[in-house]
């Protein structure tokens, strides 16, 4: 009985990152949509800065302050790492959309995270099962071929070359995801709840990115569009992350960060219908094995387990 609901648990962790996954794969579309003329560094600053205050509005609400407490007793040094990762993650993220398109921005950032996640922990002297090592490498593939042959652009006349910039920015965003993964998992097995580990962590990344709000332009904000676009950056954001740390309660980092591939699946698709990016045969091929890739990860037989307390 015990094996049948931990087995229901980890499938409903699975869908919960999952639904995360779809969230953030609209972020990069809104950037360029609602505010195409900001830096992406103050796109990132306005993105934390709202979910870090919208969250912790939702706890103190629920009357859960306490649990804040309690993640800075239990996990402040991962939470503070955790923290950290985030910012340069949202930070990476942004400008590799911006430099690199929407898709191939994604899929760089989060396409590669399961690969860092694995190689963190490997280090740490754990090795990722052989579902998840197979998972990754088909949703990796497809990832790749979508980069390489996936995406053309608006007008049609070539397939979308990401600059060096925007290469790297990507790259380091996937690292960071992937760290960020790790470390909250710590944070999670020391007893503390999801809400509030995702609260104290924007909290640090607020913290972090905030001066960029007097360094940059924010004067997009104030328009009507630029202002519902921090909104829904905000909402989905706070709605992600919250359903992403559910996820990690039963699942390990590796398979979080593989799940997470959905996002560029989100953003692949966006950019087709609503920023003129195009995809080609090879495209859909990719599309495929990330799906088949998602669909071998997401239906793992045993979840990894951290304690029976929901998030």
């Amino acid at each position: 009985m015990s094996r049948v609901v931990g087995v229901a648990s980890g499938r409903a962790a699975a869908a919960a990152v999952l639904a995360a996954a779809v969230l953030w794969g609209t972020v990069g579309a809104a950037q360029e949509l609602g505010a195409a003329t900001a830096q992406p560094f103050t796109v990132a600053a306005v993105r934390t800065v709202g979910a870090a205050v919208a969250l912790v509005a939702v706890l103190l609400i629920a009357r859960r302050g306490r649990d804040l407490v309690l993640v800075v007793r239990t996990g402040r040094g991962a939470a503070l790492a955790s923290g950290v990762a985030i910012a340069v993650f949202q930070v990476g993220l942004l400008t590799g959309v911006r430099e690199a398109g929407v898709a191939l921005g994604t899929l760089l950032a989060i396409g590669s995270a399961p690969a860092w996640a694995g190689t963190f922990a490997v280090v740490a002297g754990r090795r990722p099962g052989v579902r998840w090592m197979v998972a990754t490498m088909l949703t990796v593939a497809g990832a790749g071929v979508l980069l390489l042959f996936g995406t053309q652009g608006g007008d049609g006349q070539g397939v979308v070359t990401p600059s060096p910039v925007g290469i790297v920015s990507s790259l380091v965003a996937g690292a960071a995801y992937a760290a960020y993964a790790t470390a909250s998992k710590r944070v999670l097995a020391a007893g503390a709840t999801g809400p509030a580990m995702v609260a104290v962590v924007f909290i640090v990344a607020a913290l972090v990115l905030s001066p960029l709000l007097f360094v940059g332009d924010i004067g997009w904000v104030a328009t009507p569009t630029g202002g519902t676009t921090a909104v829904w950056l905000t909402v989905a954001t706070v709605g992600g992350y919250l359903l992403s740390a559910r996820g990690l309660r039963w699942l390990d980092a590796p398979t979080v960060t593989t799940l997470t591939l959905a996002e560029p699946l989100t953003a692949t698709g966006l950019a087709l219908v609503a920023v003129g990016e195009r995809l080609t045969g090879a495209g859909a091929v990719g599309a495929a094995l990330l799906l088949a890739g998602l669909t071998l990860v997401s239906g793992r037989s045993a979840p990894n387990t951290v304690g029976a307390r929901g998030a």
